[in-house]
């Protein structure tokens, strides 16, 4: 079999247990199709997902989780403010160098049936949501040339950094107010480098219970991936599994007239061309 191009991490009807899968039907978006019960196949992955090998194995998929385990996942990098429609909307200067923030491993989630959950200290009607092009490191390297950048990304997949502003806003460091408890869903599917060679060409959207609220493409970014990674790499070592969430273009719930909230029971989702989408429901924490 070749190497996995369309990598899937899931629960098996035939026996219960957690495996990689590559996707046997690559042309379906397995995100929609989670939601609405169709069935999923996969061939089995045997291995990790930096040296797995495709089996010819085929199972069913129960339910859809992250690409990425969170013991796999050895660091979550965040840009902001790198969408130039979003910084017009936010009416902020372009910055000079990538503005990184980060998220704690607890922060990743998967795709629905996973949900994103709002604690009490942020259920005061500023929950927002942020469509991302996730990256996946696949190898680790320091002060990576940007020619070469792209070489040290495994695949990429949908995210969505989850806000709480009121406490983004009390202080100017992000990372508590971005880094709650499943604050970080990524997925459905991990599509590699290999299928996606440029990652800047890409369509991007937010779907808020049916309604389009952000409406971009990568190649509006400020700091490509390429300079992203090479920035971010000087006298740094990035590991492999690092994920990097790369911005989000214009349209977030905060800047909108009249603002857009995260609901309790609501159905927010990422859908990013070439990839798929990215789906979950709001569930607010009672305790």
């Amino acid at each position: 079999m070749p190497p996995w191009t369309h990598l899937i991490r899931f629960v098996a009807i035939e026996d219960g247990q957690v495996h990689l899968g590559q996707l046997v039907d690559t042309s379906r978006d397995v995100g929609l199709e989670s939601v609405n019960g169709v069935e999923i196949k996969a061939y089995l992955i045997v291995g990790d997902i930096f040296t797995g090998t495709v089996t010819d194995h085929i199972y069913t998929v129960s339910k859809l989780l992250s690409p990425v385990a969170r013991e796999q996942c050895s660091y979550i990098r965040c840009l902001g403010l790198n969408y130039l429609d979003h910084a017009k909307e936010a009416n902020m200067q372009l910055p000079k160098a990538p503005i990184l923030f980060t998220k704690p491993r607890t922060a990743l989630t998967g795709p629905y049936p996973a949900a994103i959950t709002i604690p009490k200290c942020a259920q005061d009607g500023t929950s927002d949501y942020e469509a991302e092009l996730c990256v996946v490191i696949g190898k680790s390297g320091r002060d990576i040339p940007e020619e070469d950048a792209l070489d040290y990304v495994l695949g990429y997949t949908s995210s969505n950094d989850i806000s709480a502003r009121t406490l983004q806003m009390v202080t100017g460091q992000w990372s508590f107010s971005k880094g709650l408890d499943n604050s970080c869903p990524i997925g459905p599917v991990l599509v590699s480098s290999s299928i996606i060679p440029d990652p800047q060409t890409l369509s991007i959207k937010a779907i808020y219970n049916g309604q389009i609220v952000q409406d971009g493409n990568t190649n509006d970014m400020i700091f490509s991936i390429k300079k992203q990674i090479s920035y971010l790499s000087q006298g740094t070592t990035i590991e492999a599994g690092t994920i990097f969430l790369t911005g989000t273009p214009a349209g977030i719930g905060f800047f909108r007239t009249p603002k857009v909230v995260l609901e309790d029971g609501g159905d927010i989702r990422v859908e990013i061309g070439g990839i798929g989408t990215l789906v979950n429901k709001v569930v607010y924490e009672s305790l």
